[in-house]
């Protein structure tokens, strides 16, 4: 199970490194742990993803936080659930400027309370927020993600 699990986030992370959307913003994953638990990608500013005052485009900054709790959610809780992106709102804190990072992070408890939530059929909306920071560690900008999870009716 653990060659499958290890060979299943190395292809992820090829996919995710080759994803024409994320190859034209220059965002890059860096890290997937085996248990999709942990996720840390990057981006730097070079011309393609500049905007008209020189800094990160507000675009590619919410691009870089996009799929992956719904990706994170989908490995951990399995088949027998739909994921899905529902919303999302991006705070603009401070102008992007060299590389900014994204730290993902779930933990075991927040999948089984996810899961535990979703168990009656009913869907839930998990919220996650994660920070995008600068090279100084500061936010650049703030993203609040709602994700829609539903346990799937089963097959007749």
């Amino acid at each position: 199970m653990f060659d499958s699990l290890l060979t299943k986030t190395r292809k992820l992370h090829f996919f995710l490194n080759t994803y024409l959307p994320f190859l034209g913003a220059g965002i890059r994953v860096e890290h997937i742990s085996d248990d999709f638990l942990a996720i840390d990608v990057r981006m730097p500013l070079y011309r393609g993803n500049k905007n008209y005052v020189g800094t990160h485009f507000g675009g590619s900054l919410y691009a870089m936080t996009d799929p992956f709790f719904m990706v994170m959610l989908m490995e951990n809780l399995g088949k027998n659930y739909i994921v899905w992106d529902k919303a999302a709102h991006i705070d603009f804190i401070a102008p992007g400027r060299g590389t900014v990072k994204a730290h993902f992070r779930l933990s075991a408890e927040e999948i089984e309370r996810v899961r535990l939530a979703a168990e009656s059929g009913k869907a839930v909306y998990p919220e996650y927020p994660i920070d995008v920071l600068g090279e100084d560690g500061l936010v650049v900008a703030r993203v609040l993600k709602t994700l829609y999870v539903r346990k799937k009716k089963p097959s007749i």
